[in-house]
């Protein structure tokens, strides 16, 4: 995409505007729009006679209902479950509700139920403790998925769960405070970010506002096909690890060398990656050095080319996924498909063959199945359509959404590891394809954060606050422009909002994460950057302080190229979502 010259200044002028006045538009939604907190109408306690059943049908109930603190606001902590075998949470605040109820997705193939709000960094509205905050386990319990073998399972996890957990969350506040709830929200990553995806695209009516992070959407290929070919492709044949992690510093120090400097600031951060083409040349090992730690050898360099660019059908050449990492995200690499030392398994190892077991195909292979025994063809690739209709969330058709004043944010780090951050502008792509620009720009925005990782943490700035701008949004019609990210002190705790951990892991008690995350406290020499929708990027005024986010206009590149051609082109088109 071109745009004329003077179209790209006034765009840029008007992103360094919102970039300058966020902070006081902050201000003023929290308190010339703060609602007037209201009160329960019944005792906690009340809500273990709910009937859910109507809801999941026989069996489904409020198992716990119990008065508690969370980040130091009273709530009625409540668990349940719906028939069969979904579990959800829900704290219900007893004197700070505002009206709002927020559902939190989780990550990974989920099995536990987390109340961790996550790139909400500084939202005033859910740190006084404002919304009634729900999550659910989707329908199984621990991070294995061997639930993948029980069609009613599979159906909770692809999106029934996440549904009737909004529908049966919402019954109970009706039922709790008296009335409904007069805005709802809904905020996930990885996963979550999937569910997120589905909610906007299956159940248009359950949310005013939607966050999706590092959207899962491409789930069937993401967890099959990318993280089998990246595990592959760093396995020599005496099945051990080529590329080990204390070799990645040398890799991304020779791609900042080449690349850096591209949006015109040396800061560590590659703002626009898709203009980054990595020649990995100066890396390789003198002749007759068999390794070392200043170079890469011939096996470590091809297995850095595959990771890059990811599996092709070995006959016709056709990428079989939309991309790999991104340049720039070489650190992010270490404890997903690089390991600490060959010796130790591969991540990416692990989350492949849970789905490809349990989730991918119809017909499951044999348990002793390994990667060694798929083979990366369009074959292979089209075995996981059957089952794309259920568990993708790439339906671009976003009508019925935007028809109901939906608002929907996505956001990708471009550093991430997990899933290319080229999944989601697919998705957005699509969406501006099949409904046209104008109309997708009124209900939808996404942004994209230099070196972050999957749902946070990396080089760049991540502690990011999307949710005060979806509520300035949906409540006040102000659509956002910048947002600005800070980079976290290293006291500040680690957030595991929508991370994926270890297959078969123990899940942690569903009520074991509260609410709203703690307050942190702002070292006075944070790093500040804007964020401002894409494609603009964030570009330095060449004078003032690079830490200081008054210091960057919004630019938009002068074309954006358009994706490469792969075998799933046709997943991005509208498509009629299975149930079973």
């Amino acid at each position: 995409m071109t745009l004329p010259l003077p179209v790209r200044l006034r765009t840029a002028s008007t992103l360094l505007f919102g970039c300058l006045v966020f902070a006081s538009i902050q201000a003023l939604a929290a308190t010339a729009a703060k609602p007037a907190p209201l009160k329960p109408a019944q005792a906690c306690s009340s809500l273990l006679k709910a009937d859910l059943s109507a809801i999941g049908g026989d069996g489904s109930r409020v198992t716990s209902a119990r008065e508690t603190t969370n980040g130091g606001a009273l709530v009625c902590a409540v668990e349940g479950q719906l028939a069969p075998s979904v579990g959800f949470v829900m704290t219900l605040p007893l004197k700070t509700w505002t009206g709002r109820f927020l559902q939190v997705g989780c990550g990974g193939l989920c099995g536990r139920a987390s109340l961790e709000v996550g790139a909400a960094e500084g939202c005033l509205p859910l740190q006084a403790g404002g919304f009634a905050i729900a999550s659910t386990d989707m329908g199984h319990q621990g991070m294995s998925g061997d639930f993948g073998r029980d069609p009613q399972q599979r159906a909770d996890f692809a999106h029934r769960a996440v549904h009737l957990t909004a529908l049966a969350a919402k019954q109970l506040i009706r039922s709790f405070y008296g009335k409904p709830a007069a805005r709802s929200y809904f905020t996930g990553c990885s996963d979550g970010g999937r569910e997120a995806l589905i909610e906007a695209q299956r159940y248009p009516e359950d949310f005013d506002g939607i966050i999706a992070g590092a959207g899962a959407l491409n789930f069937q290929v993401q967890n099959s096909m990318y993280h089998a070919w990246q595990a592959r492709s760093n396995t020599g044949l005496d099945g051990k690890a080529v590329l080990v992690a204390s070799k990645l510093p040398l890799l991304h120090q020779a791609v900042l060398a080449q690349c850096d400097k591209l949006d015109g600031q040396a800061d560590g951060l590659i703002a626009n990656p898709r203009a980054c083409y990595v020649d990995l040349a100066p890396l390789r090992c003198e002749p007759g050095v068999a390794a070392s730690a200043k170079c890469l050898n011939e096996a470590e360099l091809e297995a850095v080319r595959r990771l890059y660019d990811g599996p092709r059908d070995p006959e016709t050449g056709e990428r079989l996924t939309v991309a790999g990492p991104m340049p720039g995200s070489e650190l992010a690499w270490a404890g997903v498909f690089v390991p600490e030392s060959a010796s130790q398994p591969i991540f990416s190892e692990r989350i492949a063959l849970d789905a490809l077991r349990n989730l991918s195909f119809e017909t499951d292979p044999p348990a002793d199945f390994r990667l060694a025994d798929l083979p990366f063809d369009g074959a292979t690739f089209d075995r996981l359509r059957a089952r794309r209709p259920l568990f993708d969330a790439t339906n671009p058709d976003l009508s019925a959404f935007a028809k109901a004043g939906g608002k929907l944010i996505l956001w990708h780090g471009w550093s991430d590891p997990h899933i290319s951050p080229l999944n989601t502008v697919a998705y957005l792509n699509a969406v501006q394809r099949v409904m046209g620009a104008a109309q997708a720009e009124a209900f939808t925005r996404l942004y994209l954060l230099p070196g972050v990782y999957h749902c946070g943490s990396g080089e760049g700035p991540s502690a990011v606050d999307f949710l005060t701008p979806l509520l300035d949004w949906v409540e006040r019609g102000v659509a956002p422009q910048a947002v600005v990210a800070r980079a976290p002190s290293p006291k500040e705790a680690k957030s595991n909002f929508g991370q994926p951990t270890a297959a078969g892991a123990s899940a942690a008690p569903a009520a074991a994460a509260p609410g709203a995350p703690p307050a942190t406290t702002v070292a006075p020499n944070a790093r500040l950057r804007p964020v401002f929708p894409y494609p603009a990027m964030a570009v330095h005024d060449g004078k003032g302080d690079p830490n200081t986010a008054s210091s960057y206009s919004g630019v938009l590149p002068p074309s954006v190229p358009a994706l490469p051609a792969w075998r799933g082109d046709d997943f991005f088109r509208p498509y009629a979502p299975s149930v079973r």
